[in-house]
């Protein structure tokens, strides 16, 4: 049998013991487990730019992967727990939204309810200690999706107007990811437009780095994202802005 593989994504950062004791519980159930950190470095509660992190990488890990998400402001409120199968994967993670770019709506999605499977006692602040990580251990140890819990179908999705987006992601070379579709955005843009974030305004989109010359700029991003960038500059630093932040595109007519 092929060791399971548990990948996680979390804001937690790594200088605390935060991430050391999710694995801990991990593979204290599941000792034979594989744990892939996809990134621990999401900017403080940044459910969207969680989802857009999630989304470029889960489906790269093999079938029967369980991918966790613990990206979580709502921590010990009213907020549901959620596990999801959706193309041969699982996710267990809070019910904020957080899976909204990786999980279709023919995903079967459960609330975590099963008790038994908690570590004890449940902190009222460190879930991902004490009910994700056990839940995700349980699963990719074998455990059926529908034991932890009742099927939903209302679970949280984010939800972005059609004009008015938000910065998913700043990485680390300083752009702006945005939430605008390079497929449906890119071809409105071609009659000119104006791209705003706080009080900056962009208003060209270059198609390569080499060609790109002074100031920001629009390029399609590789993960199928509209990106404001800047050549061997920091398009955040010079917009001043940071991921969650709005932006508002118009497209002028032709």
């Amino acid at each position: 049998m092929e060791r399971p593989i548990i990948t996680l994504l979390t804001d937690f950062g790594t200088t605390d013991h935060y991430v050391g004791a999710m694995k801990g519980v991990m593979l204290g159930i599941a000792p034979d487990a594989q744990l892939v950190d996809i990134s621990h470095e999401i900017s403080p509660y940044g459910i969207a730019e969680a989802a857009y992190t999630l989304a470029q990488a889960w489906g790269c890990f093999p079938a029967g992967t369980v991918h966790l998400v613990v990206v979580d402001p709502g921590v010990g409120s009213a907020r549901r727990a959620i596990a999801a199968e959706f193309g041969g994967r699982c996710f267990v993670a809070p019910d904020n939204g957080v899976l909204t770019m990786a999980i279709g709506k023919d995903a079967r999605v459960h609330e975590i309810t099963a008790a038994r499977l908690f570590r004890r006692p449940v902190s009222r602040t460190f879930h991902g200690r004490d009910i994700f990580s056990p839940v995700a251990a349980h699963l990719a140890a074998g455990l059926e999706l529908g034991e932890v819990g009742p099927r939903v179908d209302d679970w949280v999705e984010l939800d972005v107007e059609d004009s008015e987006g938000r910065v998913l992601k700043v990485d680390r070379f300083g752009n702006l990811i945005t939430s605008f579709e390079t497929g449906k955005w890119l071809p409105r843009l071609a009659g000119g437009f104006e791209m705003k974030v706080g009080s900056t305004v962009v208003s060209r989109v270059v198609q390569n780095y080499a060609d790109a010359g002074e100031g920001l700029f629009v390029i399609p991003g590789s993960a199928g994202f509209l990106e404001i960038s800047a050549r061997q500059a920091s398009a955040a630093e010079i917009a001043q802005a940071v991921a969650g932040a709005e932006i508002e595109i118009a497209a002028k007519s032709r």
